[in-house]
């Protein structure tokens, strides 16, 4: 939590992040100061998106993107396809997720990156 946020205070980043253990249950949640409510649940829905699927949720955003034959996913129950979510990965294992909301999908994924970074 404390890497996710440094790098969202870095940058000047209003942002909620969630971070879940490995069954999606919320271990922490964290909004910034003027975050819009709104992303307290996005954020916590990418987080469980990444640890449900196993795999960061820029992957399920990719495939919509790439065909129209992907848009099957938005009725992929828990699977958000809004980059920001990414496992939290700990010798080989899926410990969790982090997910992140509040700014741009590329800024969502940084700060989750920065966090999911910190334990390795």
């Amino acid at each position: 939590m404390a890497a996710a946020e440094a790098e969202a205070k870095k940058n000047n980043w209003d942002m909620v992040i969630a971070i879940l253990d490995s069954g999606g249950n919320v271990v922490l949640l964290q909004r910034l100061d003027d975050t819009q409510l709104g992303s307290l649940e996005v954020a916590r829905q990418k987080a469980y998106s990444a640890v449900a699927f196993r795999r960061p949720t820029k992957a399920f955003q990719d495939r919509l993107a790439a065909a129209a034959a992907a848009l099957q996913l938005l009725k992929l129950e828990g699977a958000s396809p809004l980059d920001g979510g990414v496992p939290i990965v700990v010798n080989g294992k899926i410990i969790g997720g982090i997910g992140v909301s509040g700014g741009t999908g590329e800024q969502d994924a940084q700060v989750a990156k920065a966090g999911a970074d910190a334990l390795k």
